[in-house]
């Protein structure tokens, strides 16, 4: 009998009509059912709006359950506009080509307050096309991998957890591939390495054999390496490895399968630990990620077990093209075994329970594959009339899942013997204070028991004196800062205390650190350190005696000549001019003493300056001619100063005198022919000089350029030294050159020389620069004879008897009206709340008790319109912190000196009274 189905329907009876349109629609609706309960999300998309016609729960599930049916993608969907998706399906429409993502990230918006959900997608866009090819719309089919691939990050964020830790290891690690001639080994490649491989080795060698980069390298290492290779048994020796001149201590163990020949080395540079007896091992660890995508099979079969519907998938699972297996009963189309095995779970099927299963599957050559089977029952009227079936292929999956379980156990075993084997102190601590986890190497180190370490805040074992600096590392780390190479002191059970080197991170609300033992660094280190301090103190006496000797030969020379002056003076019978001329001599000593003491403590930088602002380009200028009387006529001095102003804050005198000092060294170097130059650069930096840190500046830099014969390097280092000369006998006194030094260190500069012999030398004075001073500020200069005073009262404040009864008679000589006391304390008695009458304070600087400075400064509140002079000539507070903004009298002073200052001070206390 023909089938109906065969004969065209106007040849059909209405009885053969409505039983076709029956079949018709059971077979739609069994078609209808596969999709609606298939594993995979499935859609069908209509015209060139993408407008749903068909969608299967899973696909309503990723939706969160968003009504679908007629409206557009876009409708359903306005986050998948925003996300690009309907971009793709434009793009599938257009082109009429497949769309294949895999692990594409969806986000979707579930609940009522719109709560984003982010998903992982496998999926197909399928172009549908009509008989003539146009294509119609597009078929979406694919599955929700969210959990396999947040299981995944999560594996990798574990890993990058242990990874950290590994990183922080000073070990050098590495993996090479042995090659063997018979059963030697003769070379090995480097496969992988870690930083520090490439730091304690000195090369980045990954890829080459050693026989290419280390061709000398001793046999020892391709035995030891090759056994392990061969014999899987690990190997722990310290060698020493002449090709890199280091000791090292190497741990190697076989990785991999036994055929690769790959061996997994950990060594440490133990050079040191060989001298100071310290070890460090550490290793790394490797990992891989396996997945894969799944297929799916989907087919209905009846409650009398023929196949109403079969996919594409039939081929590759049954060796046979889906129509071929529509009508077919299931024991024809699968083996009576393969039957038998399926059998229950059809049954339990029929009788309306949903069942999952797995079983062997192979593949068509022959290879294996497991398949998860899934018989999901299909009720009509309230009847079982079949079964959905749907296979998936979850051999990659288990595959996947044994692989990384494999993995894991192998890279937790890798990791245990790191930490077991480990000589630096390996942790994991919370940031409430206390270890979590720690390896053997502590207790080997303090004494303490795992457990006893444990039980207590870890702050407890620090040394009272480094609990500061340890919390503050603490809380550093809580704001997510490392720390490296931290140290501190932990308390041994012995009582003793073990200093510890730290580097340490924070991760994921724990910190893992390395620790190491440096006791013995530090315990060598300050030994060095008193050595040191032993050397520099015989170098200091050293240049006390060099300093003695000069002072004694040079003072011998200036008091012979007073006390010969003396001498004659004390003869009655004297001639005017003779007395005259012995009198200049004593005078002329005396300044050449005084300035002999000021080169002194210029050099020791304890000369009380006396600084103002000037402007260097014009003082440079004035002095050329003076440097011209100096140098001769036969040496050219050139003077180059840029026309913008350039100012320091030094003490003029002593500016001058180290200019000349450099043009007499000039002269003298050029043997009195030759040229000097004088250039000025302004803001200039001030580079690293003699070992000393530079500065950025501004500085004004002075550079003294002359065309002698050049200073030998040997002398260089020594120039500045006092007394240091290389002129003969008579000619010079070696304090020239440390006078510049001294003015230019106490001025917070610095000087460097340049020297080629037979080529000149150059000389760089480095002063700061500072902002040019207001003309209110700015002293009138005293001109003129030295004027007598007329009658004003001063209260002079002087220890030193001898000192004392001088200054009183000098000034009343000069016609002022004197008072005299010992101490400051008096003198703030005399002067009372209103001045007592006074009208300056001539004081000492150095005294018992209260000094002249802290006096002046007292005054200054006291008695803001009280003038004080200081005098002194010497006192470190003045040295290191100039006059404190007070007048200044440096001793020896001459009458005439302090006529003028004290007519200058008391002119000004009228001026503040009168304004």
């Amino acid at each position: 009998m023909q089938s109906s189905a065969a004969l065209p329907l106007d040849a059909l009876s209405r009885d053969e009509l409505e039983a076709e349109v029956r079949r018709l629609r059971a077979q739609s609706t069994s078609v209808a059912e596969m999709f609606e309960q298939a594993p995979g999300f499935i859609a069908l998309l209509s015209g060139p709006e993408h407008r749903f016609t068909l969608a299967n729960a899973a696909y309503r599930l990723i939706v969160a359950g968003r009504e679908i049916t007629g409206r557009t993608v876009a409708e359903v969907l306005p986050e998948a506009v925003s996300q690009g998706y309907v971009d793709l399906l434009d793009d599938v429409f257009r082109t009429g080509r497949a769309h294949k993502a895999s692990r594409a990230r969806f986000e979707v918006r579930i609940g009522s307050d719109g709560q984003a959900s982010e998903r992982y997608l496998d999926f197909v866009y399928q172009p549908v096309r009509d008989a003539d090819g146009a294509v119609t719309g597009i078929f979406v089919e694919g599955h929700d991998v969210t959990d396999q691939t947040i299981a995944e990050a999560a594996l990798r964020t574990s890993e990058a957890r242990y990874g950290t830790l590994f990183e922080s290891l000073e070990v050098g690690f590495c993996i090479v591939e042995m090659k063997f001639e018979g059963a030697r080994a003769v070379d090995y490649r480097i496969i992988e390495a870690n930083p520090a491989f490439v730091q304690q080795t000195g090369a980045d060698v990954v890829g080459q054999w050693v026989s290419a980069f280390a061709p000398d390298l001793e046999q020892h290492w391709f035995d030891t390496y090759g056994r392990v290779a061969l014999t899987g048994e690990p190997a722990h020796f310290e060698h020493y490895a002449e090709v890199f001149g280091r000791w090292f201590d190497v741990r190697a163990l076989r990785t991999g399968e036994p055929d690769a020949h790959r061996v997994a080395i950990f060594f440490s540079d133990i050079t040191d630990r060989r001298q100071i007896e310290q070890r460090a091992e550490a290793g790394e660890r490797d990992l891989r990620l396996i997945t894969d995508a799944l297929p799916v099979l989907i087919a209905f079969i009846g409650d009398d077990q023929i196949y109403r519907f079969a996919n594409k998938a039939y081929e590759d699972w049954f060796f046979k093209p889906a129509h071929e297996v529509i009508g077919q009963d299931v024991k024809s189309l699968i083996t009576a075994e393969g039957y038998a095995l399926r059998w229950p779970f059809m049954e339990r099927a029929l009788a309306g329970e949903a069942v999952a299963f797995e079983m062997d599957w192979p593949h068509r050559d022959g290879s294996p594959r497991i398949a998860e089977i899934r018989y999901l029952p299909r009720r009509t009227h309230g009847r079982v009339d079949g079964y959905h079936v749907f296979v998936q292929d979850v051999t990659a999956h288990k595959q996947t899942e044994a692989n990384l379980a494999r993995q894991v156990a192998a890279r937790t075993a890798e990791r245990d013997q790191i930490w077991q084997a480990s000589s630096d102190l390996l942790c994991v601590a919370n940031f409430e204070g206390y270890f979590v986890s720690i390896n053997p190497a502590w207790a080997a180190t303090l004494g303490w028991t795992e457990t006893e370490l444990k039980a207590r805040p870890f702050i407890e074992f620090v040394h009272p004196d480094d609990l500061g600096a340890t919390m503050k590392a603490a809380e550093a780390l809580a704001r997510g800062e490392a720390q490296f190479t931290f140290e501190n002191r932990y308390r041994h059970k012995d009582g003793s205390h073990v200093w510890l080197s730290w580097n340490a991170v924070p991760r994921e609300g724990l910190i893992y650190a390395t620790v190491r033992d440096v006791t013995v660094v530090k315990h060598q280190t300050e030994a060095l350190r008193q050595t040191e301090e032993a050397l520099r103190q015989s170098q200091k006496m050293e240049a006390v005696g060099q300093l003695t000797g000069g002072v004694a030969h040079d003072f011998n020379n200036m008091l012979t000549i007073i006390r010969s002056s003396v001498d004659f003076l004390r003869r009655p019978d004297l001639p005017d001019a003779r007395r005259a001329r012995y009198m200049d001599a004593v005078s002329d000593t005396v300044d050449r003493a005084a300035k002999l003491t000021g080169q002194l403590l210029a050099f020791a930088r304890r000369q009380a300056l006396k600084p103002e602002v000037l402007n260097v380009g014009e003082r440079l200028r004035s002095l050329a001619d003076m440097l011209d009387t100096v140098t001769g006529a036969r040496v050219r001095v050139t003077v180059d100063v840029p026309d913008d102003p350039c100012f320091v804050r030094v003490d003029v005198a002593q500016f001058e005198t180290a200019l000349v000092n450099l043009a007499v060294n000039a002269r003298d170097a050029m043997d009195g022919e030759g040229e000097l130059v004088l250039r000025l650069v302004c803001g200039a930096s001030m580079p690293p000089i003699r070992g000393h840190g530079g500065g950025p500046g501004p500085f004004a830099k002075v550079v003294l350029t002359d065309t002698g014969c050049g200073i030998p390097e040997a002398d260089l280092a020594r120039i500045f030294e006092p007394f240091f000369t290389t002129k003969d006998v008579g000619k010079g006194t070696g304090l020239g050159l440390s006078q510049v030094f001294g003015f230019a260190k106490q001025s917070g500069g610095d000087v460097e020389v340049a020297s080629t012999v037979g080529h000149g030398t150059t000389f760089l004075l480095y002063l700061p620069e500072v902002q040019a001073e207001r003309d209110d500020e700015r002293d009138e200069e005293d001109t003129g004879p030295a004027p007598a005073g007329t009658g004003q009262r001063i209260l002079v404040v002087e220890d030193n008897l001898e000192v004392g009864r001088f200054a009183t008679q000098i000034l009343e000589d000069l016609g002022y009206r004197t008072e005299w006391v010992t101490n400051a304390e008096t003198a703030l008695e005399r002067l009372g709340a209103d001045g007592g009458g006074f009208e300056a304070v001539f004081s000492d600087v150095v005294m018992p008790g209260m000094g002249g400075i802290a006096l002046a400064q007292e005054l200054r509140q006291r008695l803001p319109a009280m003038p004080v002079l200081l005098a002194s000539g010497y006192s470190h507070v003045l040295a290191e912190n100039d006059a404190h903004g007070f007048e200044l009298l440096h001793k020896p002073y001459s009458a005439d000196q302090l006529s003028r200052i004290l007519r200058r001070v008391t002119r000004r206390r009228r001026a503040r009274l009168r304004g």
